[in-house]
């Protein structure tokens, strides 16, 4: 597999610095989380890999996307919407503020299908119910005429991953994509995402502050604290023999949490 995205020195600053360094490499249909408690800066990391941090946080170092030739962090607004949708992905944590309240949610989705992809308006209504309908949605019809406010989270977020794979993107971002669900919610939605990145063959970039579910969908993990990658590893290695504290804390945590 080669090289879909590489992080080298990536800093993020905003007065003073919040990220410090990270250097990440993602191959082609591989599957990697970030996790790291509240504040540790892997949000901050992966939106600055898609080009969603606001204009007064100041990006610094390299990103580099296979195929595109020039480096990301010096890309203006053009390229980079250009690339989100086709070639990049995102899944957030709360669809409501992501998703349009006031548009259909077939439109939604059609409306990204039509913006990066040269498909007439009842072609992308037609791949909008396909797509709607391998995301386990009941009814994809009345959920395509449906408003965000009138589904529940659990729908919404499957919607946010619709739009998310919309045209096939080679690298899907989910930025703790399950935190706000339910414990079933979440199991199905996890499982959702492990069959639909396979399926696509995409790579995965998994952010979460729990360990245990990047263990559901990813191979590899990185462990972020105080705006630093601490520790690297296979989940298997990360699970059975962590090495920093911050790691074993969080494991302590996951383990809490399930008793």
């Amino acid at each position: 597999m080669g090289t879909l995205l590489s992080v080298s020195r990536l800093t993020v600053t905003a007065g003073i610095e919040l990220v410090h360094g990270v250097d990440l490499e993602l191959a082609a249909g591989e599957r990697v989380g970030i996790i790291g408690a509240s504040g540790s800066g892997k949000t901050l990391t992966c939106l600055a890999v898609a080009g969603l941090l606001p204009p007064e946080l100041r990006v610094a170092g390299s990103i580099r996307l296979d195929g595109v030739d020039h480096d990301l962090v010096d890309a203006g607004e053009r390229r980079l919407a250009k690339l989100r949708g086709s070639r990049v992905g995102m899944v957030f944590q709360e669809p409501m503020t992501a998703l349009n309240p006031t548009m259909r949610i077939g439109r939604q989705v059609a409306e990204v299908m039509r913006l990066h992809t040269p498909v007439g308006r009842r072609e992308a209504a037609a791949a909008t119910l396909t797509l709607l309908d391998a995301t386990g949605l009941p009814d994809p019809a009345r959920i395509a005429r449906s408003y965000p406010h009138q589904l529940s989270g659990g729908q919404r977020q499957r919607i946010m991953l619709a739009i998310a794979l919309a045209n096939s993107p080679d690298l899907l971002i989910c930025d703790e994509p399950t935190t706000a669900l339910d414990v079933t919610v979440q199991a199905t939605v996890l499982a959702l995402i492990d069959r639909r990145v396979r399926e696509e063959n995409a790579a995965l970039l998994f952010i979460s502050h729990n360990l245990a579910v990047v263990a559901e969908v990813c191979d590899r993990v990185l462990v972020m604290f105080e705006g630093r990658i601490v520790e690297a590893g296979t989940v298997e290695q990360v699970l059975t023999d962590p090495q920093h504290p911050h790691t074993r804390s969080l494991l302590a945590d996951a383990e809490l949490s399930a008793t």
